[in-house]
Order: structure tokens, then sequence, then C-alpha cells
């Protein structure tokens, strides 16, 4: 990757908690370096499919090099023009609603992907495996649940996936952390792609809408609710939305 990289200056960029590190490369049109191994490795692995995979169908970061060696993965991509949504609200809050507007339009988009053509799987019986291995190796933070599963144990919010899970419906492309940090807009709240896609695949529409709509909870339930009519969802399944927001306290 040395020539891609040329004499660009490195920063370590501590957003994300994805165990590996990222670093931003500035100078000459910036790139991003994704660093892992083990797990993290394969996530990275996991992410440079998904965004090869995307490439003239959403807007995406671009992949320039992917590498892995003695259980190691390196992952290039071009930084795409903007700043998140959480960035942008973080410097303006009046923003909100446009950001909103501009989520679901892209998440809209998203979903109406053909299903047959994407390789990947990211239903239910995917991710409570997962689940299951992230309770049985102790890798769940029960201090970081939500106000409503205050008190509860990672077990605890396993059975409840686990009760819940005929439920769900894996009819449609979904990012799989589908959250205000994982989409770039540019000044006029245009997305210029979207990022952290390791978890894409096909999967229930509610794996996506439940973690944005629990992003906005501490907005108000007129942003919430904003957010379902821009989707047009005006009534949501509650137990879809509890099934999805219960499998993101596991991760």
């Amino acid at each position: 990757m040395a020539a891609l990289i040329g004499e660009r200056a490195w920063r370590r960029d501590a957003a994300g908690e994805s165990g590996g590190a990222v670093y931003r490369l500035v100078g000459g049109g910036d790139l991003y370096l994704k660093w892992g191994e083990h797990a993290v490795a394969q996530a990275i692995a996991d992410e440079a499919h998904r965004l090869w995979w995307l490439q003239g169908r959403m807007p995406a970061a671009r992949p320039l090099s992917f590498v892995t060696q003695d259980a190691q993965a390196w992952l290039l991509t071009a930084a795409l023009p903007g700043r998140s949504g959480d960035a942008w609200l973080e410097r303006d809050p009046a923003l909100l609603p446009r950001i909103i507007d501009a989520f679901a339009s892209f998440l809209v988009q998203l979903h109406a992907l053909d299903p047959a053509e994407c390789p990947f799987r990211a239903d239910a019986a995917v991710r409570i495996a997962d689940a299951r291995r992230q309770v049985r190796e102790g890798l769940v933070d029960e201090d970081d649940f939500d106000p409503d599963h205050e008190g509860w144990s990672a077990g605890d919010v396993l059975a409840e996936v686990e009760r819940l899970a005929p439920i769900a419906k894996a009819t449609c492309v979904t990012h799989g952390d589908f959250s205000l940090g994982n989409l770039i807009l540019d000044e006029g709240m245009t997305v210029t792609g979207c990022i952290d896609v390791g978890r894409l695949g096909v999967a229930d529409p509610y794996q996506d809408i439940a973690i944005f709509w629990q992003n906005l909870a501490e907005h108000g339930p007129a942003m919430q609710q904003r957010f379902l009519d821009a989707i047009g969802l005006r009534q949501p399944d509650a137990d879809r939305l509890a099934l999805h927001r219960c499998l993101d306290e596991l991760f």
C-alpha cells in the first residue's frame, strides 16, 4: 500500500468501537486505513468485500486496497467528502430534521436493492449465532444498555432475542449498523456515502430501522416519527423494533 499512501501525514482516528486501529492519512486526497488482527481482521475483511459489492449500487466509501497476512488485515479507502450525521449534529443541532430526511432517503434506496443480487446474509439466524458467541465469551458491555434494558443481563437480552426471533423477515439488503455515525453528508445534507458496512447483508429491514429509530430517542418522539414517516412506516411493528434493538445491545 506504500505507493498509494505516499507521503501523507498519519492521524489516529479514535471514533468507533471496532477494537482495531483507524488512521486518517492526510494530504493529496485523504485516505483511511483500518488495521486489525484475529476477529477484527475478519470484520475488516467482511467490510472490504461489502464495499466492493456496493460500488455502482449505492454511495459508499471506495476501497483502494485490501491485504491480509498472519491473522492481520489492512483496508485502505478513499475518504468521503463531508461529515458524519452525528458530527454535523454536534456542529449544528438545528440540522437534525434535514439529517433525518437524508438518512431516510438513503435507507429507502438501500432497501430497494434486489436482495437476490446480494451474496451476503445478515438474517436473524446469522446475527443470533454471533450474539450467542458474544454472550458466551463475555464480550457484551451490560453497562452500555439502553435505559429500558437497565438491570438486564446479557443472558436476559439474548433470551428476549430468541423469543422474538421467529417474527424477523429477511427481505431486503440492510446496512447492519445504520446509525448517525455511519453515513457521510456534504454541506447540502446530501449523502456522499456509507461507511462501516461489515454487517451489510440480506436481513429484516427492521435491522436498520430499529437502530436509527433508537439513535433518535434522545431527540424526542417527534423526530423518531419524522424518520418513520419519511420511510413510509407510520405504524411500526413494536415487536420487530424490540427484537433488533435487543440484538444491537449484544454487539
